[in-house]
Parts: C-alpha cells; structure tokens; sequence
C-alpha cells in the first residue's frame, strides 16, 4: 500500500485497514490457544469425565480472606457435568482453576446463607454468562434465593442491559432457575444423580441443609456448617465420602485471646461448628468410607498440621481421613 494511497482513504477505511493489519498475529495467537485448550483440559480430566469427581474448590471456614486457603466451596462432576456447592468470594476463578468452562455450569446449592457460602452466588452466574453461557442454572437452596438473585439484577442491571445490547448475550433472567425449600427430602433426580437433604444444625441460622449426592458410581455427602448432627448422620449412612466442615478448639482458644468481642464469638463458633472428635464420632455413626475434613476453623493459621487437624478424629472413625486443601480432587 503507497503513502498516497493511505493518505487519500478517508479516516473510517484507513483505521478499518489499520486495525485489521495489526490484529492479525493476535487473532492467530488467540485461535491457537483456543484450539489447544480444550486437549489441555481434556487431558487432566480424562478420567474424571467419566465418572465422578470430587475437587475441594476452597476450604477455609468463615467470611475473613486468608493466603493460606480460599473461600469455603466444592465442585462435583458427573460424567463431565459441574455441580457447585456453596459460593463464596472467588468461586469463578477456582472453577477456572479446576479446569470446568464457566459456560458449561449447570446446577449450584446453597447450604445457608451465611457470606462466606453465598457472596458469589450472583457473580458466579453473571460471569458464567459473560464467559458464554446460554443454557439455564438451576439454584437449589433455602429461602430467600428469589428474592437474592431479584436484587442482584437491579444491582447489575447496568452491565447486563449493556452486555445484552453491546455483545448480544441472551437475556440474563431467563438464565436462572430458582428452587426454594426448607423441608428435607429429595430435591433433584436425573439420569446422572439423586440429590437430597437434610436440616442440620448451625445455632440460630435456619434452616442450614447438608446435601446427599447418589450417583451410578459413587455417594458424596456435604455436611454443610452445622454442630454434631443426628440428621446429618442418618443422611450419610454408607456413603463413600462425607465432605465434613471441622473445628480445632485448642487453636481456636488461642485465636479469641486476640479478638474483641471474644466470648460471644466463641460461643457463636461452639454452637455452630463440628469438633475434630465429634467429626470422627459422626463418620463413625454414619459407617462412611472415607472422612474428608474441610471448611476449617479456624482456617488461617498454618501452625495447625494435618496431624493436628485428624488426630481426635481417628480416634473415632478408622476409614480413610484426608485432610482438605484448596483444588484437591478426590
């Protein structure tokens, strides 16, 4: 192209030619690694795509943020399909990390509605949608999931009109399908899974729900937060794995001798959080496979070892223990 010839387009043609010209390598760069990605994730869930996968997205109990884990949340594929429970702050991006396509999430369930169980729950649907999604998530959990999603959107409603008119994503509404309960009992049968709950005991925070996943392959339990639990233990008779929050009370006394407001906390913590000797005797009553241990309290403090967390624990219950870690997949 002559210097001539540039100088005679008008603006609009020359900034269309220009543009083209120098997107072109990046436009390339960008298909490539679009066409490899997927071998890549293949590749690390090959096996797991089959079957049924349990990955500890985050571990660490309560809202506070902490380097040392992320934000309390578990991820549950099946045959390649994602269920999510609990949605704390960074739920999208450890998804992300686990290797699942934000537009493929199909299913998300709440155990209550304490912050560091239900910040992202909006978020982690908008950046679904913004990252593709066209297919319908269906959200499962106590009230007021409706009336949370609702506000959300008028919150939002600025990004989600421009991205409507501006990207030509569907509209955002029409993605969400909300199902509200209280009560125990079956709350999703398919062709993949049987998903039921159970009231479980978290103080004053009702209802507070663990959930039973029964698949082809294998039985998965999520203990939600909750303190020692006859309900809880009826639910996880015989499964294979039981996903238990757990509490270590000698650290934890140590901790509130630096908080203020002390004493109330401690017995917030008390009444609503799992020992690691109730956790043992739990798994042992409900005769489980495996005893995963995560959701720790207090879960910022890297001076508590694994030994730490497990010891009491298999003094009760002498199947498998492991203890959790942020990405773990079991």
């Amino acid at each position: 192209m002559t210097d001539d010839h540039v100088f005679s387009a008008d603006r609009r043609t020359f900034m269309r030619h220009a543009l083209a010209a120098t997107s072109l390598p990046l436009v390339s760069q960008i298909r490539d690694a679009q066409a490899q990605a997927p071998t890549r994730v293949q590749a690390e869930t090959q096996d797991a795509a089959a079957g049924t996968r349990l990955v500890l997205l985050g571990t660490k109990g309560g809202p506070t943020p902490s380097t040392l884990r992320a934000a309390p949340a578990n991820l549950l594929t099946i045959n390649g399909r994602p269920y999510v429970v609990d949605c704390d702050n960074g739920v999208a991006t450890q998804l992300t990390k686990a290797g699942v396509k934000l537009s493929r999430l199909q299913a998300i369930f709440l155990t209550h509605h304490h912050s560091d169980h239900n910040a992202d729950l909006g978020n982690l649907v908008l950046l679904a949608w913004a990252s593709g999604l066209t297919t319908p998530v269906h959200i499962y959990g106590p009230p007021p999931i409706k009336d949370m999603i609702a506000s959300f959107m008028r919150m939002n409603v600025v990004d989600i009109e421009t991205r409507m008119r501006e990207e030509g994503r569907p509209p955002f509404k029409d993605l969400i399908v909300v199902h509200e309960f209280d009560e125990p009992g079956l709350v999703l049968e398919n062709d993949q899974v049987r998903v039921s709950c159970a009231l479980v005991d978290h103080y004053t925070l009702k209802p507070a729900l663990a959930y039973r996943f029964d698949t082809p392959g294998r039985s998965v339990v999520f203990s939600g937060d909750t303190t020692y639990s006859e309900n809880l233990i009826r639910l996880a008779q015989g499964a294979d794995v039981l996903v238990h929050e757990v509490m270590y009370l000698p650290a934890l006394e140590k901790l509130m001798r630096t908080v203020d407001g002390a004493p109330t906390l401690l017995d917030h913590l008390v009444k609503s959080h799992t020992t690691t000797e109730q956790v043992g005797r739990i798994a042992a009553a409900a005769g489980v496979k495996t005893l995963v241990l995560s959701h720790f309290v207090p879960g910022g403090d890297p001076a508590i070892t694994d030994e730490m967390w497990s010891k009491e624990a298999r003094q009760y219950f002498h199947g498998d223990i492991i203890v959790g870690r942020d990405l773990m997949a079991l």
